[in-house]
């Protein structure tokens, strides 16, 4: 009794202590280590009924209408992890065990764990938990697209100092657009892939939306930066996202996946960080990518990289840079133009800007549609970039956080750009 009487104790006080940093915004980071204190003593003493099961995620498949990844993680180790799924107003159900590692970095450890469900029917509601054989979570949707039209959310780089205004825009876009199938998240996910509290402040920012509609993330150059602003492979990233594999000798940096009627490919555009322990990515990246793009039978091909095609002159820096295409471009473009592919959508210059159609490096409409996505975390370029002689429509100036609708239909494949306010922005479609 003196032992329990101690640990209600303890809890009470880092409770107070949780509510205080609640309050502080610049204490956002002990906030999580607080949270993260009381859940391992919550579950280590069995003072709560939750399941220590917490970041619960939907991954993305190459199937999303037949298969579904799910991941979470537990505060400590737990090897009868399991998730358990049925279809919507059943009670029979399908109990998966999962698939368990360990995860330590910056200092922080991550029990992780992994079901792959398969067999799933399309266009079907259905519901699943997570936990272990003695405490699960409550229920959570799961849908299943079917092969007609969709919609999805396309959050461009997300990452920030403070990740808070980040949780506004994705909790207001999937607020405002609650049917949506899945979302991107165009890479730069978080401002330093080493740091685990920014992945916290990240996962947390979608609560009541990545355990509900699977996330299609994008590798960018920050999940490859190091505490000391170094490069190194992008651990985390790839420990926290278990991805389809492109090419296994670089499992989830690039995939393909299909909703409806839209094959989408994406790329890893992240060489000149990965050269050290990659140095046939690119070599090895366009050669599967040919392959994946002919062998779609999707009538559109979407591509979503996170490095931009064109090169822009400074603004407001006193460097001069010539207007151009990038080395990204000038290698990836000629690609999507012998493959047909009929949108590009592109990040990491933090601001949203529409091409319209380039084919052999020029203007022609029967070319991919273009768009840089924009920003949606607090890292901001405010009059850094000129104008670009392909640019046909920029984003008001100064910019702050945006996001993309994507609406895809047998006919057409429509673009939406709102604001952190849910004002559209602009909107473009692409026909065949």
């Amino acid at each position: 009794m003196k032992r329990r009487k101690y640990v209600l104790t303890a809890v009470m006080f880092l409770i107070t202590a949780l509510v205080i940093c609640f309050t502080l915004p610049q204490l956002a980071e002990p906030r999580f280590q607080v949270e993260n204190k009381i859940r391992s003593l919550l579950h280590r003493y069995d003072l709560t009924s939750r399941a220590d099961a917490y970041e619960i995620r939907q991954i993305m498949t190459q199937d999303p209408s037949t298969s579904r990844t799910l991941m979470w993680q537990s505060q400590d180790e737990d090897n009868r992890a399991l998730a358990e799924i049925r279809k919507k107003g059943e009670k029979a159900s399908q109990v998966v065990p999962a698939t368990s590692s360990v995860f330590t970095d910056n200092g922080v450890t991550r029990h992780l764990h992994t079901v792959m469900v398969t067999g799933l029917t399309p266009g079907t509601s259905y519901e699943y938990r997570v936990g272990n054989d003695r405490k699960r979570s409550p229920w959570m949707p799961l849908e299943t697209p079917a092969q007609g039209s969709f919609s999805a959310l396309i959050f461009p780089d997300s990452q920030s100092a403070d990740y808070s205004g980040w949780k506004a825009l994705a909790q207001k876009a999937f607020k405002d657009h609650p049917d949506v199938s899945f979302f991107v998240n165009m890479g730069d996910l978080v401002d330093n892939g080493e740091h685990a509290y920014q992945w916290d402040a990240w996962f947390d920012a979608l609560q009541g939306v990545i355990e509900r509609i699977p996330v299609a993330p994008l590798l960018g150059n920050h999940e490859t930066y190091t505490l000391d602003w170094k490069v190194r492979r992008p651990l985390a990233y790839l420990q926290l996202f278990q991805l389809p594999a492109g090419d296994a000798r670089y499992a989830g940096e690039f995939y393909s996946f299909d909703v409806g009627e839209v094959h989408f490919t994406v790329l890893n555009t992240q060489d000149s960080e990965l050269k050290a322990w990659e140095p046939n990515l690119l070599k090895d990246e366009a050669e599967w990518l040919r392959r994946d793009l002919a062998g779609t039978k999707k009538k559109w091909k979407v591509v979503l990289m996170h490095r931009d095609v064109l090169q822009y002159g400074f603004a407001s820096r006193p460097t001069p840079r010539e207007e151009g295409f990038s080395d990204t471009g000038r290698f990836f473009m000629p690609i999507f133009d012998e493959a047909q592919v009929d949108a590009v959508l592109t990040a990491h210059l933090h601001t949203f800007r529409d091409r319209g159609h380039i084919k052999g490096f020029r203007r022609d409409e029967t070319g991919p549609l273009y768009l840089l996505t924009g920003v949606a975390g607090d890292v901001q370029y405010p009059g850094l970039w000129k104008q670009h002689a392909l640019d046909k429509m920029v984003a008001p100036q100064p910019e702050d956080r945006n996001y993309l609708l994507l609406r895809a239909s047998n006919e057409a494949l429509e673009f939406i750009c709102y604001d952190k306010n849910g004002r559209k922005m602009h909107a473009v479609t692409v026909t065949k």
